[in-house]
């Protein structure tokens, strides 16, 4: 169900399951959760990218059959918590991510996106919350969109259900690029190989930074990112980064 492939630095991440829009079953949120953890492991992967097969859906969320009515109260719970386990890991990665939203992205599946640093969009993707059609409310992946979107913007898609193109999804800062479905793969992997030259070491303390704060108030953010700069300032990586740029010449960045 979920397909992981690294070239040149960059582990692409595939949710395989085009014929039923790639949908978010109990199965293929492990796989994934598998996935992003051999990414993270990896000392040769420097970027990952997200996405999924065929050119309709990115991800039409949560497969409603196999979190029915067939399995307990507790599976579907367990269920659940897998997606807690996915979005926890993504965040911590120490790697950047980058959604290659290939096609439309639903309910868990435009939580999947808004969870991944940078979004490369189809202009024919679509992105929505429509849980509250069946009866349902996108509770847990509210915990990504909130982060991505204003207050009144994300009340509108969770109360009326209602899906948004591409286009004005890059309005909106939800995507940061939205190009025709023939060159949303090339797109996608063009920034995330620009994102393998940047300094692995760097990136991560950035990365985590900027999550880390997202809930500060003002005064404990800037102390913490006092600190954080520091680090930054006594890594080898930013004293080569330095140095290049004085002598005129593309760093060379070890992780250090």
């Amino acid at each position: 169900m979920v397909r992981h492939e690294v070239s040149e630095g960059v582990a692409t991440i595939t949710l395989d399951q085009p014929d039923k829009r790639n949908p978010l079953s109990i199965t293929m949120l492990r796989e994934l959760c598998t996935a992003f953890t051999a990414a993270r492991d990896d000392p040769q992967t420097r970027c990952v990218v997200l996405t999924g097969a065929g050119d309709k859906a990115f991800c039409a969320g949560a497969d409603l059959s196999g979190f029915g009515g067939e399995q307990t109260e507790l599976e579907q719970h367990l269920g659940r918590a897998e997606i807690v386990r996915l979005f926890t890991i993504m965040e911590h990665l120490g790697k950047p991510i980058v959604a290659c939203v290939n096609g439309h992205a639903l309910a868990g599946g435009f939580g999947l996106a808004m969870a991944c640093d940078l979004v490369v969009a189809a202009e024919t993707a679509t992105f929505g919350t429509p849980e509250i059609n069946v009866g349902l409310w996108p509770m847990m992946i509210m915990a990504v969109i909130g982060r991505n979107l204003p207050r009144k913007r994300a009340m509108e898609l969770y109360m009326t259900g209602e899906r948004i193109d591409a286009q004005r999804a890059l309005q909106w800062g939800l995507v940061n690029r939205a190009v025709p479905q023939a060159e949303v793969r090339p797109a996608a992997r063009a920034l995330a190989l620009t994102l393998t030259t940047k300094s692995p070491l760097i990136m991560s303390l950035g990365r985590a930074a900027f999550y880390a704060t997202a809930g500060l108030d003002q005064r404990t953010a800037l102390e913490y990112l006092a600190a954080q700069l520091t680090l930054v300032t006594l890594s080898e990586d930013s004293k080569e980064g330095i140095a290049a740029f004085l002598e005129k010449r593309p760093p060379r960045f070890q992780g250090r």
